[in-house]
């Protein structure tokens, strides 16, 4: 789990490291190396390759349970705070400054960038040959995170009526470690998930949803080798429809007030995620039906 210190940006911690690389001098997470053991788990990992959030994760990995993945922007938080047209202001801006382009041509990259791979970062790095975590800390980093989002009990109870003894909640997004920790740190959901698969930004090419190599990448860091046993919520279409041709059972997101795609992404489509408790009612305490709340 991650660390309960709330709103902080700091670097992916905690992370356990054997007492032989810490005499080595490998004293700190952000080393390339290092050796990750939580309960029975033991795996010499990167930190672009692997990110446990503490010890939550102590069941042995020959008895491994289902994994509810999750995305984090625009799905543990409504798209109404606009985080969204805020971070891509900040893009823009970053291109403006960085390439020094007029504001339209600025918006017309990012757009295409964003089409093309996904990622608008990964058309700079590209292409322009731009530092990725210089990108991050000018855009991600300086979302006014702390002023949008605040502690969501609603999100925390439905996360909490979920029975882990039965599945196992990992985190799931295309943001860079930083942002990701922040968003649930800032909802206060942040102790509930096992852990966290991001977009490596130090890593090139990037490797992000809704390649299924992302999906196979998540699959192998939550410990889950059958895609049956993997369960999804998004708000993406293409990320949702990835996940299904794959196998996973997937939950597209397409929250109040946005038009319904005329052909479904996946197995299932929902409103809000109080939804989840009627699409994947055999991981809930509760069996009362909450989506008309």
């Amino acid at each position: 789990m991650l660390s309960s210190s709330r709103g902080s940006a700091s670097v992916p911690e905690p992370f356990i490291i054997s007492q032989s690389q810490s005499s080595a001098g490998f004293s700190h997470p952000s080393h390339p190396y290092f050796k990750l053991r939580i309960g029975h788990i033991s795996a010499t990992a990167t930190t672009d390759e692997k990110f446990m959030m503490g010890n939550k994760i102590e069941e042995s990995a020959t008895t491994p349970k289902p994994v509810f993945f999750f995305d984090i922007d625009n799905c543990l938080y409504s798209r109404s705070h606009k985080i969204h047209d805020l971070m891509a202001k900040l893009i823009d801006q970053y291109f403006v400054t960085h390439l020094s382009l007029g504001e339209e041509e600025a918006s017309r990259l990012t757009r295409e960038y964003y089409k093309t791979y996904g990622l608008a970062i990964e058309g700079l790095v590209r292409h322009h040959q731009i530092d990725p975590l210089d990108f991050n800390a000018k855009v991600d980093d300086a979302l006014p995170l702390d002023d949008i989002l605040k502690p969501d009990a609603e999100l925390r109870a439905l996360l909490e009526d979920i029975d882990t003894s039965k599945v196992k909640l990992w985190l799931f997004t295309n943001a860079y470690v930083n942002h990701g920790k922040r968003v649930v740190r800032l909802l206060e959901v942040d102790d509930l998930f096992d852990g966290l698969t991001y977009c490596d930004y130090a890593q090139f090419p990037f490797v992000c949803k809704p390649a299924k190599e992302m999906f196979r990448r998540a699959m192998e860091q939550a410990g889950v080798e059958n895609s049956e046993d993997c369960y999804f919520v998004d708000d993406s279409y293409d990320n949702c429809k990835s996940a299904k041709e794959l196998g996973w059972m997937a939950a597209h997101l397409v929250e109040g007030g946005l038009p319904v795609p005329e052909t479904q992404a996946s197995q299932f489509q929902i409103r809000h995620l109080r939804e989840l408790r009627d699409v994947y009612p055999q991981f809930f305490k509760s069996r009362i039906s909450k989506s008309q709340g």
